[in-house]
């Protein structure tokens, strides 16, 4: 492979993922970060690492780029990836882009202009309604029974600018609506009209084409697991579809790619109707997929390694023959949010990191790692094989359960609930499932109980008169109690070690630990009262991991015991952090939003 080093224009766990590749092919790596990335683990683990005002900036991509020595690009997914313009820049400047020509990107990145490919190659696409403008306004012409239909942009992705529309009374808004996200986000307002499929799976084919003519597909996968247009589980190959049917979906992709001289790594997605069995083209995406790993688990393909080599002019070291499915691999994507409350994006602190050693991990997330909103919030992926569907199934439960996060709230609790019920066992769920579906919250008494005995471990009185054991005299022993604040529990023999082995964490306000995945947070009753934690030198430190919500003093000032130094946000809590003593306050290390660790110090107080 003639790459001597190359770049990626990513950060993240893709980065590292492409960075294993060419490590086993002794490729010299070099990364690109921001100043929020400076400490980053792709950072690290590059051989060479260029700072950038952002990963959007193509010039300072390419001029890193110049300055390491690189001679090729990888762009990974997201950010740049899907630009014509940046793979153009990079070829301008002499350097190798992995990834299909400007041109193919240009022509598969606009799903109207993609549409219209897929037309031309013969391949079935959703039926649409012309939307034009009269005066300046879309002026679409519907009956009753067009409906539903789905409005979305034509220079989208990731269901941005796109909605379901019922009824003629809320088209107008809805189209209005998407226009206006659809220009935010892609300054394209541009909108396409198409069938509405109410159980629709989304099935995707991996395809693989070099320069000299050849195209195969690598199988289809199953991303139908989606929240908010947002794909959650992903699984190879696709579940439950009729033989014949499979065969033709995997044509299409091929005569797809062929049609438009497709090269490099990409995924053709199609929508299959669950009601009748049509299938209908849906978009081209012109890179490395986030769910790549389920079909490298499948069929033995190392993707990256597919598309350095294709990058260099190599041909295609597979033929369709070669490409056989053994077993079944299913990812679930951990993401910084809270899905029983809405799926709403979370930051902080990640205190605790464990994976599950059950299980491919691509992941970038580490102890002490900030995590915030300014980048997707995709902690990583659990990814497992096994030789058959409900087996990959129950070990994925399995990993779910022995991963665990905490100092943030994530969704591992929820992809172990989703992937251990029945719906996803029989293979039911279509793109719409988990609109019309809740996934039980997890029961928090059995964490709760975990809890009390974490926390009397912790805090129990081993001997003396004053032990922690219920002893009195001329009576059986008392029944110990640990209270929380959302509720009690009289301690019994510990539970049996589990097999997920909880991560816990004990502090003195309360018990945070991982169950079954899910992330709980146990405060004792008296958590929320204004307090400081001292060191016993006059330093107030960070009593949990939290956010700095106000400073309210400065080097210089004179306190008075118990004034509040400043505030701190914890597990959803603000406590108040007050000075140990009567003082002058010597030393202030925190500010307003400040993401701080347990035990960072945050005021220093001299005694007068």
């Amino acid at each position: 492979m003639n790459i001597q080093t190359l770049l990626v224009a990513n950060r993240g766990e893709i980065a590292l993922r492409v960075f294993r590749t060419c490590e086993a092919h002794g490729i010299r790596t070099a990364a690109v970060y921001t100043e929020a990335d400076a400490g980053a683990p792709h950072v690290r683990e590059a051989d060479v690492a260029v700072l950038v005002p952002s990963y959007l900036d193509a010039a300072a991509v390419i001029a890193a780029a110049k300055e390491v020595g690189a001679d090729a690009v990888h762009p990974g997914y997201g950010f740049l990836s899907e630009n014509a313009g940046f793979a153009r820049a990079v070829a301008d400047a002499g350097i190798t882009w992995v990834g299909p020509t400007p041109e193919v990107i240009e022509r598969m990145g606009r799903k109207d202009a993609a549409r219209e490919i897929a037309v031309e190659a013969g391949v079935p696409v959703v039926p649409s309604h012309p939307l034009v403008e009269v005066g300046g306004a879309p002026a679409p012409s519907l009956e009753t029974k067009d409906f539903p239909v789905l409005v979305k942009a034509a220079a989208g992705g990731g269901g941005k600018g796109m909605r379901i529309v019922r009824s003629a009374a809320e088209l107008d808004n809805a189209i209005a609506a998407a226009k206006r996200e659809s220009a935010s986000a892609f300054g394209d307002d541009t909108m396409l009209l198409e069938k509405y499929v109410e159980r629709g799976r989304h099935i995707e084919v991996q395809v693989l084409g070099d320069t000299h003519g050849n195209v195969i597909h690598l199988l289809t996968r199953e991303c139908s697991v989606q929240r908010r247009h947002q794909k959650v589980v992903e699984e190879a190959p696709a579940p439950n579809l009729a033989d014949d049917v499979r065969e033709r979906i995997h044509e299409a992709a091929v005569e797809l790619a062929r049609a438009v001289g497709y090269t490099n790594a990409g995924t053709v997605e199609f929508l299959l109707d669950a009601d009748t069995g049509e299938f209908y083209f849906l978009e081209m995406n012109t890179r490395l997929q986030v769910e790549h790993p389920v079909t490298e688990e499948v069929t033995g393909v190392d993707l990256v390694e597919a598309q350095l080599h294709v990058a260099v002019g190599d041909r295609l070291r597979y033929q369709q023959d070669d490409i056989v499915p053994a077993g079944h691999a299913i990812e679930a994507r951990v993401y910084a949010e809270d899905a029983y409350a809405g799926f709403l994006p979370q930051a902080g602190t990640a205190t605790a990191v464990h994976w599950s050693f059950r299980a491919r991990v691509d992941h970038a997330l580490e102890p002490g790692q900030v995590v915030s909103t300014s980048y997707d919030p995709m902690l990583g992926k659990v990814v497992v094989f096994a030789p058959d569907r409900e087996r990959a199934r129950r070990t994925l439960v399995r990993a779910l359960d022995d991963t665990a996060i905490l100092g943030l709230t994530t969704n591992t609790g929820f992809l172990r609930g989703l992937v251990a019920g029945e719906a996803f066992g029989n293979g039911e769920i279509d793109t719409a499932w988990l609109d019309r579906n809740e996934v039980p919250r997890p029961d928090p008494a059995p964490a709760r109980e975990l809890a009390a005995h974490a926390w009397q471990r912790a805090h129990a009185t081993r001997s003396g008169p004053f032990a922690s054991d219920g002893f009195r005299i001329g009576g059986p022993p008392a029944p110990v109690r640990v209270d929380f604040e959302d509720g009690s529990v009289v301690l019994g023999p510990p539970p049996a070690a589990s097999s997920e082995h909880p991560v816990t964490i004990v502090t003195a306000h309360g018990v945070e630990l991982s169950h079954h995945g899910q992330r709980y947070v146990f405060l004792r009753p008296d958590a929320a009262a204004d307090h400081g934690v001292d060191s016993g030198d006059g330093t107030v430190v960070a009593p949990m991991p939290g956010t700095v919500l106000d400073v309210r003093v400065t080097e210089g000032d004179t306190v008075a015991a118990g004034d509040v130094l400043g505030v701190v946000e914890a597990m959803k809590m603000e406590l108040a952090l007050k000075a140990p003593y009567d003082g002058v306050v010597s030393a202030v290390t925190a500010a307003t939003g400040d993401q701080v660790a347990l035990g960072a110090p945050l005021f220093t107080v001299e005694a007068s």
